[in-house]
């Protein structure tokens, strides 16, 4: 029988809690142009021209770089309107005493991006910055020397921003790793600014679980930071937390926990409780990972005595404390620590929105895991309302609808977890990339939604796209590869497409084999392979297919 699946793990990019921004990834610029053209800027009125011939004495035109020099001194001071106003009508003198394809426009069209971004214009911003991207490549990019690099780094660090803000946050990666390279090419080695540079990028890469990216990112930030702050320093400390995070993304706990140790000591040294406590609960989290339950109990207890009564702190002791106890099969100490954390946060809904998702989000999983459906689905409800229109946190929103979605379906209401894993597609295709296994597990089950609902040409295509996505990430004789694997031969054979569905057949078969395993699960899809060849030769005897909706577990409380 199908097995409880584990929940998504798409929420491990929000365990970087303290040190996550919002940060995204990918489309390189479009090649440069050969030679100036015109072309048509955002805001409908201004036209990127080229500019004067070579030759040509440029025009004494000072009010372009004024209001240039204006813009950037409203943007400093904050006043994002004013500076968009300045900067837009910046834009045709510069145009006129410098030509369209110069470094003042660049300049000028970057904080008509940023200005626009603020104010909530993002397809504008994102036209205007489009524009000054393709400038500064034209200029040579870093070969256009120190200035241009600069300028070049700056658009593409708030075409992060503004793609982030529009939860597009695996294309704002690509821009931020850009900007880094602009950066490298201007800035001392081994600069503060550059190790700076370092970690918020490999902060990005966390934050769409490309870990092997982040990593010698983060080394390299961590290095700076140790030569010029010291080992022991508060800095060198900030890095390795996100070292942390990352060690413990590629499955390296043990590495994981040496830098929380050496953290632990930094900050027990400073004084610094809170910082102290947070750690404390990042390495009861690896030792879990470890198996190492009653040291993360001891970890938690100190956290527990430390923290004020009221304090975040306090209760996600608790919430991990639940999760140590839920291992064990204590089920009623584990809901009594989650009523005391939920009591807690229950009182900071207004405080800071994103940290209470992340700790409700972890609170519904563990209830998910006790069976307690209902409990699970109305805190996740909540969270989502917590959420709503807050565009930087739109990958706990996207994680939190997958598992709604599957938890509906696998409750029976298939028509309600249709809608769910809609949004949890769309969310989790910008924040995490088209081929991350959160997004494969979102369509198995909207492929698998629809399939009872008897729209089979939709289930189909949905259960290829997580085909193609588990079987890359996990390989063939994964439970969930086999799974959408059945989903599909179940498919094609109520569409009366046989040969199709015995491939699939076949494959769920193979699977089963290459796990050496002669398991019931093994002997139905026999049995299965066998009513569709009945099938196929129009015995009206035959039974196929399998329920194509997951078994719920058998849970002792």
């Amino acid at each position: 029988m199908r097995r409880f699946p584990k929940p998504l793990l798409v929420l491990l990019a929000s365990r970087a809690r303290p040190l996550l921004r919002n940060e995204a990834p990918l489309p390189l610029l479009r090649p440069p142009p050969t030679s100036p053209r015109s072309r048509l800027l955002p805001f409908s009125t201004q036209t990127l021209a080229p500019g004067a011939p070579p030759d040509a004495a440029p025009a004494a035109k000072p009010a372009g770089l004024a209001l240039l020099e204006n813009a950037e001194a409203q943007e400093s001071a904050g006043d994002h309107q004013k500076a968009l106003d300045l900067a837009l009508k910046a834009l045709a003198p510069l145009q006129e005493s410098h030509g369209g394809w110069s470094l003042p426009v660049a300049r000028a069209l970057r904080l008509a991006g940023a200005g626009a971004s603020r104010v909530g214009m993002h397809g504008d911003s994102i036209e205007s910055l489009g524009a000054a991207a393709e400038i500064v490549d034209y200029l040579g990019g870093l070969r256009g020397g120190p200035e241009v690099a600069a300028v070049g780094a700056a658009v593409h660090e708030q075409l992060a921003r503004t793609k982030t803000a529009m939860g597009r946050r695996w294309e704002a990666v690509g821009d931020l790793r850009r900007a880094l390279e602009l950066k490298s090419g201007c800035l001392k080695e081994g600069s503060v600014e550059l190790g700076d540079a370092c970690r918020e990028v490999a902060e990005a890469y966390a934050g769409v679980l490309d870990f092997d990216k982040a990593l010698p990112l983060c080394l390299k930030a961590l290095k700076i930071a140790e030569r010029r702050f010291g080992e022991d320093s508060a800095e060198a400390a900030k890095v390795r937390r996100l070292l942390t995070v990352v060690y413990t993304g590629l499955g390296r706990n043990e590495e994981a926990l040496e830098q929380i140790e050496l953290v632990r000591m930094v900050y027990g040294r400073l004084g610094l409780d809170v910082e102290l406590s947070q750690v404390e609960i990042d390495g009861a989290n690896v030792r879990i990972l470890l198996g190492r339950s009653e040291e993360a109990m001891n970890d938690l207890k100190r956290v527990i005595q430390r923290a004020s009564k009221e304090s975040d702190e306090r209760a996600l002791a608790y919430i991990t404390m639940a999760k140590i106890l839920s291992s064990m099969e204590r089920l009623g100490d584990s809901k009594r620590c989650l009523e005391i954390a939920r009591g807690i946060m229950d009182t900071k809904d207004s405080v800071n929105p994103g940290r209470i998702a992340e700790a409700y989000a972890e609170i519904s999983m563990l209830y998910e895991s006790m069976a307690e459906f209902e409990a699970s689905l109305s805190l996740m409800k909540r969270t989502l309302v917590l959420l709503e229109g807050s565009s930087d946190m739109q990958h706990i929103e996207g994680s939190i609808s997958a598992r709604m979605g599957w938890l509906l379906l696998l409750t029976k209401r298939v028509g309600e977890a249709v809608p769910y894993l809609e949004g949890a597609v769309d969310k989790l295709k910008n924040c995490f990339g088209p081929k991350h296994f959160g997004l494969g597990f979102a369509y198995k089950h909207l492929g698998q939604a629809y399939l009872e609902m008897d729209q089979y040409e939709s289930a189909v295509k949905f259960l290829k796209l997580a085909k193609d996505i588990t079987d890359a990430a996990f390989g063939p004789t994964h439970e969930d590869s086999i799974d959408t694997n059945q989903s599909l031969a179940n498919a094609y054979g109520l569409m009366g497409s046989y040969k199709l569905a015995m491939d699939f057949q076949e494959q769920v078969i193979d699977a089963y084999k290459n796990c050496d395993i002669d398991s019931e699960d093994l002997r139905e899809a026999y049995r299965l392979q066998e009513q569709l060849r009945k099938k196929a030769q129009g015995s009206r005897s035959a039974v196929f297919p399998a329920n194509a909706l997951p078994v719920l577990p058998e849970h002792n409380d």
